[in-house]
């Protein structure tokens, strides 16, 4: 039997009687986890854009309505060691707002391209030269650079600079794939908002009414309670397996099966990755009992196993291989079927952040990756009938030295009936 992290003494509001989760003892981790990652593979520095990953090493956000707008050149020698390059606007108001950067800078960026191949050849010999130069104040251009995020453009810019370019997206992983005790905190505050808002979704969902406006009164709610953004979209009836990702409005009627993935809800950067299953209107029948189920046992076994000591080997065997619906290929079960790392850390566009480790059959058997403390993962399987409807959960659990916990309260154990 499964059990729940004990609940959380504290809410989403920060008050001064109460430790809860202390940011600046996190914000100093997650660099020290960075800069113990660089050590061990000999790079000196890194130019990290992407949100995600610029807030876990700096604690600086802005909004990425493009890309690469805003960056961080990390230094590995010094604890306390960055330059951040911030866009138009956040260069002017954050300084005094994030007093711990002591340095920063106008970020230069291209736009994708818009302005054409020349301004954009020019805008990124700028980028990279000065790049070059505070690299030169250190000494070290010599030195590895890692690099995370940027298009070919910024890349190549550099190397015509003579700066020599690793990929630094593995030390990100390998820092970000344990989580501090702060961490856990805020990832186990996204499965307390996803429960408020399963709940809500509970007290509204009937026949008649569409999947987008339950969406939106559930998104006002938990927006209400403090979560920094509410991601999720609700499938109903045939959508429901396997799930169909256009994100289309449906009005449920009587009998959908739906399910109402919460993913990409944040607190404090870190976002979730979880479901919960719906009946609309009446009980579910004996075939969706037993869907459910098997679902259910499925996921419970591959977390029971995800213990220190363990590999995703050893989790992964309980997936229904791809063979089992009649595909060829388990790439067809790719993030239907698996078990993978949450936190804050991402590269690219993606709105859900996958960090280590992956558990599926699709990898896990031939290269294993071992189970650690502290260790946030996600758990999702399904089963259901093509076009008739699916029975679906996602959990999310740490890995504890006595075993795995769960990280939201919602009832699990059968079929929520709403309506």
């Amino acid at each position: 039997m499964l059990k729940n992290r004990q609940g959380l003494m504290f809410g989403p509001m920060m008050n001064d009687t109460q430790e809860g989760i202390n940011f600046d003892r996190m914000r100093k981790d997650r660099a020290a986890k960075a800069r113990k990652e660089m050590n061990k593979v000999g790079i000196a520095n890194m130019l990290v854009t992407g949100a995600g990953n610029v807030r876990y090493l700096t604690s600086y956000i802005w909004m990425e309505f493009q890309p690469d707008l805003s960056y961080t050149l990390f230094f590995g020698d010094h604890p306390d060691g960055c330059i951040v390059y911030a866009h138009a606007g956040a260069h002017q108001q954050m300084p005094d707002q994030v007093p711990w950067v002591k340095e920063w800078r106008p970020a230069r960026a291209w736009l994708s391209g818009t302005p054409g191949a020349a301004a954009t050849a020019d805008e990124a010999k700028l980028f990279a030269t000065e790049i070059k130069e505070e690299l030169k104040k250190r000494g070290q251009v010599k030195e590895k650079l890692g690099i995370v995020g940027f298009d070919e453009i910024a890349r190549d810019a550099l190397r015509a600079e003579g700066l020599k370019l690793v990929e630094a997206w593995p030390v990100l992983l390998e820092a970000s794939k344990c989580k501090t005790i702060d961490e856990i905190n805020c990832l186990h505050m996204t499965g307390t908002l996803c429960s408020a808002g399963w709940q809500k979704f509970k007290e509204i969902a009937r026949p008649g009414i569409s999947t987008g406006w339950a969406h939106r009164q559930v998104s006002e709610h938990m927006y209400s309670l403090g979560a920094e953004y509410v991601g999720g979209v609700v499938f109903s009836g045939p959508a429901t397996f396997p799930r169909d990702l256009p994100l289309l409005g449906r009005v449920m009627e009587y009998g959908d099966m739906v399910t109402y993935p919460l993913c990409a809800t944040r607190f404090m950067g870190y976002t979730s990755c979880t479901y919960r299953c719906f009946k609309i209107g009446q009980k579910p029948n004996e075939k969706e009992k037993e869907w459910y189920r098997i679902m259910l046992e499925t996921l419970e076994n591959a977390i029971d196993a995800s213990r220190i000591g363990n590999t995703t080997a050893d989790a992964a065997k309980f997936f229904p291989k791809a063979s089992h619906w009649g595909w060829k290929d388990e790439v067809e079960l790719l993030t239907v079927e698996i078990g993978h790392g949450i936190g804050i850390t991402r590269v690219g566009a993606s709105t859900v952040s996958y960090n280590m480790p992956i558990i599926n059959n699709q990898w896990s058997p031939k290269h294993p990756q071992p189970f650690e403390e502290g260790m946030v993962i996600s758990y999702e399987s399904l089963q259901g009938e093509w076009r008739v409807g699916g029975a679906r959960i996602e959990l999310m659990a740490v890995v504890t030295k006595d075993g795995p916990e769960i990280l939201d309260s919602f009832p699990r154990d059968e079929i929520c009936i709403t309506g």
